[in-house]
């Protein structure tokens, strides 16, 4: 025998120890693996879902004012261009422009002396009629009494008669004389019709100021050359809006129980301006828009009502109670408008509501929604059905990040 091995036995017997290893080791590695995500399984699994906070409101039952809303423009009750009605020299001009005047404040004066002049002369021609009646009406005392013993003609006595009703008649005149006088005079002084505010002033001092007429009218949007300021009332004032001529029947309805309360706010609904009435609902619709008009009139204390001005108008109808939830609450959803609920155990259901009204930021709902139950108020974009929810204090500014910017916000 020889004493060496077989080459070809010691060769088989390193690769079978080769194969060996090689399987040991993916044995131990599948072994690894296997437990890794077993472990990673179990940590996923027994991982808490967290609550995503959102901010609510509870859904209350309260008084709600049944209101149709409307843009109306600012109209003044009384307006007016202060003209002369004589010619003349303007000499002062006796109001600041924008200030507030009284009915009959002097406005300006116009030279006075021509018209003085035709009055002391009007009043001299009367005190001279009237004494030339006076001598007629004693000379016809004498003559009738002459007549009686046949001492004077009959003729003389009635032509004396006819001169005295002559010199009735000329006083009558002469009067008639003298009150245009004064009526011219005083159209010297221009006051205000009304109480009101100034505008700007048209025409200045040592201008020669006219009545209007046809042929020096100014053109449309123009100042006027024959015009002084012009007065606007704005205490009382008033507002004529539009609405839906589908609404009448419900409007004439609501006034059969009294005057309607109209609230004017500013154009962008932010900002309250005034209380007001409303008088009137116009006698005619328009076909072409299918809107009615309307005038309300309001005290304007404040003066926040401006001739001109666009206002949003709010007509109250009535008062009713109602379910009301803030009107950031309410979403658009694909069927219609839809409220996130806040369940007992915290969990998000969308529900479908119909919506009545909505007024300064607050929904009345008709129906889809029960009083006390919680609506999400902020926060929806992240909500799902059946999202686990916490409630965050809306006074904390870190509550809910805003959807728009992804930072955190307040309400709005």
């Amino acid at each position: 025998m020889s004493e060496h091995a077989d080459p070809k036995s010691a060769k088989g017997k390193g690769l079978k120890l080769l194969l060996t290893t090689l399987a040991i080791v993916i044995v131990v590695a599948i072994a690894i693996a296997f437990f890794a995500r077993t472990d990673r399984s179990s940590t996923v699994a027994t991982t808490p879902v967290q609550p995503i906070p959102v901010i609510g409101a509870v859904a209350q039952q309260r008084e709600v004012p049944i209101v149709l809303t409307g843009l109306g423009t600012v109209t003044a009750l009384n307006m007016a261009t202060v003209h002369s009605q004589i010619t003349g020299l303007l000499i002062s001009v006796d109001f600041q422009e924008g200030q507030p005047v009284k009915k009959g404040d002097l406005l300006a004066q116009v030279d006075p002396r021509t018209y003085e002049a035709q009055l002391e002369q009007a009043q001299a021609t009367l005190n001279h009629d009237q004494a030339q009646l006076s001598n007629a009406q004693l000379n016809l005392s004498r003559y009738s009494t002459l007549a009686k013993t046949d001492s004077i003609a009959l003729q003389q006595v009635d032509d004396q008669n006819a001169a005295v009703k002559e010199l009735t008649a000329q006083i009558k005149s002469d009067e008639a004389a003298i009150n245009n006088a004064k009526t011219l005079l005083s159209y010297t002084k221009l006051v205000a019709p009304f109480d009101g505010i100034t505008g700007i002033r048209l025409l200045d001092v040592g201008n020669i100021i006219h009545p209007p007429t046809a042929a020096t009218a100014a053109p449309s949007g123009s100042p006027d050359p024959n015009a002084l300021v012009v007065v606007t009332q704005v205490q009382p004032i008033s507002v004529i809006f539009s609405l839906a001529t589908t609404s009448i029947s419900e409007i004439q309805a609501a006034m059969t129980s009294g005057p309607l309360e109209a609230v004017a706010y500013s154009q962008d609904g932010k900002t309250k301006l005034d209380n007001g009435k409303l008088v009137v609902v116009n006698n005619q619709a328009d076909p072409g828009s299918g809107t009615v008009q309307l005038k309300a009139v309001f005290p304007n204390e404040r003066r926040q009502l401006w001739p001109g001005a666009f206002v949003n108008v709010h007509l109250v109808l009535s008062t009713q109670q109602g379910l009301t939830v803030p009107l950031d609450a309410v979403q658009q959803g694909p069927q219609g408008m839809v409220v996130y609920v806040v369940g007992q155990d915290h969990k998000i259901s969308i529900r479908s509501v119909l919506l009545r009204e909505s007024l300064n930021g607050v929904a009345l709902i008709e129906n889809g929604l029960n009083a006390g139950e919680t609506v999400v108020v902020r926060g929806q974009y992240r909500l799902s059905p059946g999202s686990l929810v916490t409630l965050a204090s809306p006074d904390n500014p870190a509550a809910v990040p805003n959807p728009s910017t992804g930072s955190a916000g307040m309400l709005p």
